[in-house]
């Protein structure tokens, strides 16, 4: 049973049941009382669904049976006899496994005794099962009640409740599986997102920390912040910070990171909040990175958007979808501060959280940008993940003799001995350039 109010995707994770089940040689009926088939099948084609061609090849029956309200008399015994006999000639003309019913209130349009309601309803499941299907009914969420006429949700074995709520002008869908029974299942709330290709769910937990921890060391992409990394750069798949104020460069050097990445042969996928991938490869082209060669061979893939645009899950979502479809080695998040328009910092956090969680499973090595404000150099990021972090380097900023300087230093990477300098370096036409004065010391950690 799905349920959930106007505009919450019910249809759409309905329909999505049928045709991923044809995708795995279950063929399906779908039998709607609400929408054509004209108008179904037109309203999913920008899901990526094309039912004309299913229904084409005999692999769904798609039936609509009209009910009007105003044609409705109560008036004797009530009894879903025809419907088994339109849904039975169905199931059998395409040897269906998969049956979707949307939605089931039209089938009670206008009547009101809740003994028969119940009677029947509980006939039509057990017929269901009669005939081996698996069946997806949805209905519409009642007042104070998940269905309604509040009794659908008790003789079904499974219940999902959809939602679509506002908050702060941002609209976000959720999914809650209310029950399931014979199966655990989680009982929060997951964010989903209806898109291109149909719709993706979000677990809101975070991923168990067994992940495995590489020992291969990718370049930063600047041969000076290497050597101050032991002289071989990050692990790969690690979680990397670059703060500090504005104009210190730190858009520049994740771009030298990209570049790198891009050299070796690998995927990139970079994500930003501020810029578009037209502007940011232009201003990277003045300090000499041309970044737009890697975009035309598919290595690098841009996502541009503001924060304000979708929620937090919803970003979280659409981050999700664009690294299973690149496949990359490397992604940037530029800059992290920018998603606090779309959620407070205790939220921010928990959303980066699980994207660090996420791309470590997968070794995916991860940069993130964050603006400092002032003369902050150890003081903890505006949203505080530099403790998700395994190496955090800052950029820091200062006006000497009517001059600015740049520093950089890196004040933590685990697993690794690093220089304890704040290393100067300039941002010249032919990229960031370091320049240190001595080989340093390096720092051992022990974590």
């Amino acid at each position: 049973m799905i349920c959930g109010a106007a505009g919450s995707g019910k249809t759409v994770l309905a329909t999505e049941f049928l045709v991923r089940g044809v995708e795995l040689g279950e063929r399906g009926v779908f039998m709607t009382f609400e929408e054509s088939v004209e108008d179904l099948t037109s309203d999913v084609a920008s899901l990526g669904f094309d039912l004309a061609e299913l229904i084409a090849e005999k692999k769904i029956v798609i039936d609509y049976v009209r009910v009007n309200r105003h044609e409705i008399e109560e008036t004797g015994e009530y009894d879903l006899e025809g419907l088994f006999i339109r849904l039975d000639h169905a199931i059998k003309s395409v040897k269906a496994k998969r049956v979707v019913l949307d939605t089931i209130e039209a089938l009670f349009a206008g009547f009101s005794n809740l003994g028969i309601l119940r009677v029947e309803l509980a006939r039509l499941f057990r017929w269901l099962k009669d005939r081996g299907v698996t069946a997806v009914i949805t209905g519409e969420r009642g007042q104070g009640t998940l269905t309604r006429h509040g009794l659908e949700e008790y003789v079904s074995d499974a219940v999902i409740e959809l939602d679509n709520r506002v908050n702060d002008q941002v609209s976000t869908r959720r999914l809650r599986i209310v029950k399931y029974r014979g199966s655990s299942h989680g009982a929060n709330e997951y964010p989903f997102l209806i898109g291109r290709n149909g719709l993706s769910v979000l677990p809101i937990t975070s991923l168990a920390l067994q992940h495995e921890a590489p020992l291969e060391r990718v370049s930063t992409g600047l041969e000076g912040l290497d050597a101050m990394l032991a002289g071989s750069g990050f692990y790969r798949g690690s979680s990397v910070l670059v703060s500090g104020p504005a104009g210190t460069g730190k858009s520049s050097l994740a771009a030298h990171f990209v570049d790198a990445a891009c050299r070796r042969g690998e995927r990139c996928v970079h994500f930003l909040f501020e810029e578009s991938p037209s502007q940011y490869m232009r201003n990277m082209r003045s300090i000499g990175i041309h970044l737009d060669r890697w975009l035309k061979d598919g290595r690098l893939h841009f996502r541009a958007a503001r924060p304000a645009l979708l929620g937090l899950e919803q970003h979280l979502v659409a981050m999700y979808r664009e690294i299973e479809e690149a496949k990359p080695a490397v992604v940037v998040v530029d800059p992290i501060n920018n998603l606090t328009s779309a959620g407070i910092a205790d939220a921010v956090k928990a959303t980066l959280l699980r994207l660090v969680d996420y791309l470590k499973t997968r070794h995916i090595t991860a940069l993130f940008t964050s603006l400092t404000g002032g003369d902050a150099h150890e003081q903890t990021t505006d949203i505080g993940i530099s403790s998700l972090m395994d190496t955090w380097i800052l950029l820091r900023a200062s006006e000497k003799q009517g001059q600015r300087h740049r520093g950089i230093y890196v004040l933590k990477s685990r697993g690794m001995p690093h220089s304890n300098e704040l290393c100067p370096y300039r941002i010249t036409d032919q990229g960031i350039q370091l320049a240190r004065r001595s080989p340093g010391p390096l720092k051992r950690r022990t974590r």
